[in-house]
């Protein structure tokens, strides 16, 4: 654990002290979810806040992990302060879209999960290192990176549509493949930024 590089290890470890807080019941964390704009719950901070919130031990399990697999791996590469700010425009573009859902379809439910976060960092994975051979948990078979992203894109527009798995917020999670897709093509100075010379 104290091997991994900082700011990755500061986003995990703070996402586990949240979530140790939940589950001891600590009043006011209801604020820090994403409320939909016109519930009466939403606050600004919440656009951020609310990836350090999660939903359960498997919810939490997961994005760690998820985490630690792709976030060390580009903060690696980027340097600490890039992979930061490369994050939280995933976590802020996911929030965004999952706001013009809730928006559209009038659900009252909050978001919670730094899944949108996780899926920025997976997309700027798989474009970086677009050969690089990914197992998936389910089903284990090994593929590229840019196939996985693109496969798993697909599901979460798939089940969003559909309505499939409701409380999971899939917009939420292709928001922040938008996100990470986004930031480093403006990196890279690529369309729709400009073009690269």
């Amino acid at each position: 654990m104290f091997s991994m590089p900082p700011a990755t290890q500061a986003l995990i470890l703070s996402c586990v002290v949240v979530f140790l807080m939940q589950s001891l019941g600590v009043d006011g964390l209801a604020l820090f979810a994403l409320w939909p704009v016109g519930s009466g719950g939403f606050m600004p901070w919440q656009l951020i806040t609310y990836a350090f919130l999660h939903g359960g031990m498997s919810h939490l399990v997961f994005n760690m992990f998820g985490l630690f697999m792709f976030g060390a791996e580009l903060e690696r590469v980027w340097g600490s302060k890039r992979l930061l700010v490369f994050y939280f425009v995933s976590v802020l573009v996911a929030a965004l879209t999952q706001l013009m859902v809730a928006a559209w379809s009038g659900s009252p439910n909050p978001t919670v999960g730094a899944s949108g976060g996780l899926f920025g960092l997976l997309v700027g994975f798989a474009m970086l290192f677009p050969h690089r051979r990914i197992v998936p948990l389910i089903p284990p078979i090994p593929m590229p990176a840019w196939l996985f992203v693109v496969i798993y894109g697909v599901i979460e527009l798939f089940l969003g549509v559909t309505g499939s798995m409701s409380g999971v917020a899939h917009f939420a999670h292709l928001g922040g493949i938008l996100g990470g897709w986004l930031t480093l093509r403006y990196w890279r100075g690529q369309l729709p930024f400009g073009r690269r010379r």
